[in-house]
């Protein structure tokens, strides 16, 4: 009985987590190949965890002259295809952001990090780490775009 009990929990299990599923959906490997990803939908990135630097005694004007010049390198690797995921933290911690760089090696995320006047200037540092995500995130710019009224 109890035998009975677990085959029929487990079907039961197994319809209701197909359930809801599209199942037309076919796997599209030129879709997969143009955005990098491995047999699971996956590949490589670099993440970058933004945390406030030693500098930050920076006058509000010189603030915001830095903000701006940081958002504008954002924006730069974002159209170079570099950069697919950046975001602050909203909790007014150490940690500030993150970046998801669609690159191959810490080394050159460091390149890149290297760009940003916030580094430059020391207001921010980068810890900087390899990652393995869905492919799907190169697509997040162009949603984004889709979706946004007010562009950077």
């Amino acid at each position: 009985m109890a035998r009975r009990s677990i085959i029929a929990l487990s079907l039961l299990f197994l319809s209701f987590s197909s359930w809801g599923q599209d199942s037309t959906i076919v796997f599209d490997s030129l879709y997969a190949q143009e955005l990098g990803a491995d047999d699971y939908g996956m590949r490589s990135y670099v993440m970058a965890f933004l945390k406030a630097g030693p500098n930050r005694s920076q006058s509000p004007e010189e603030a915001k002259e830095l903000q701006a010049a940081h958002m504008a390198n954002i924006g730069r690797l974002a159209d170079e295809g570099k950069l697919v995921l950046a975001g602050p933290f909203l909790d007014d911690g150490e940690l500030r952001g993150i970046y998801i760089f669609a690159v191959e090696s810490i080394e050159e995320a460091e390149a890149l990090t290297a760009t940003d006047p916030a580094i430059q200037a020391g207001s921010l540092v980068m810890e900087l780490h390899p990652w393995y995500g869905s492919a799907a995130v190169m697509e997040v710019s162009e949603i984004h775009d889709k979706i946004s009224k007010i562009k950077f």
